[in-house]
């Protein structure tokens, strides 16, 4: 006959293994919800920020509004074809004066023009360079010219450029390519400075035979 002290323990134990209650996760809360001063410091910030963007933005609008600025140019109102020799040979010499026109044209904001560089060429062969690396201030309204001499070494001619050049004293017109940048900046009071890039790239015309200038618009873009 079992033991029925035995069975008792056992049944015993069934019973407690059935009626033991789950663990739940217990999470201790001071007195509701509760934010991190962290996180109040870190929303002030935010917001302060936003609030500086926006006003400063329409400082810049007023600004803007204001002063109605136009973007500082580089262009070339005049140029001369002094010399243009060509040989048998194949060998092109070349002499021309440039003049390249730094213009602002804002009545209330001073400009600053630098790094201008320009390259001049004639059917992809280079003929010189234009520079001015220093710095120099444009008034109010107002504009400043640079005069380059620009005289090239022989340069050596294809057959099909030698041919072209024959062309051109029959047409009596010849042209180059000028390409180049430079840099712009505003001196805009109280609101700082605006800093632009501009790109000059255009084809200067002349009459061979005398030498003189086709004018043809020749003006920067900024960017």
């Amino acid at each position: 006959m079992p033991n029925s002290h035995n069975h008792d323990h056992v049944h015993e134990a069934e019973h407690h293994h059935q009626i033991r209650p789950r663990r739940r996760l217990v999470t201790h809360q001071h007195g509701g919800n509760y934010t991190h001063p962290l996180i109040w410091i870190i929303a002030i910030l935010c917001t302060l920020m936003a609030i500086s963007v926006i006003i400063l933005g329409i400082l810049v609008f007023v600004g803007y509004i204001v002063i109605h600025p136009r973007f500082p140019t580089i262009s070339i109102p005049y140029a001369h074809l002094d010399l243009l020799r060509n040989d048998y040979a194949g060998l092109l010499q070349t002499q021309l004066t440039i003049v390249v026109m730094a213009q602002n044209g804002n009545a209330k904001a001073h400009a600053t023009f630098s790094d201008l560089r320009f390259n001049l060429s004639y059917q992809g062969q280079d003929v010189a360079t234009l520079v001015a690396h220093d710095p120099f201030d444009v008034p109010k309204n107002n504009s400043k010219f640079l005069t380059y001499v620009v005289q090239s070494n022989s340069i050596p001619l294809n057959p099909d450029q030698m041919e072209e050049v024959d062309e051109s004293w029959k047409r009596n017109m010849i042209g180059f390519e000028l390409k180049g940048n430079g840099r712009t900046r505003w001196r805009v009071g109280a609101f700082g400075s605006m800093k632009f890039s501009c790109h000059l790239e255009c084809h200067l015309k002349f009459h061979p035979l005398n030498g003189s200038y086709i004018p043809s618009r020749c003006t920067s873009q900024s960017k």
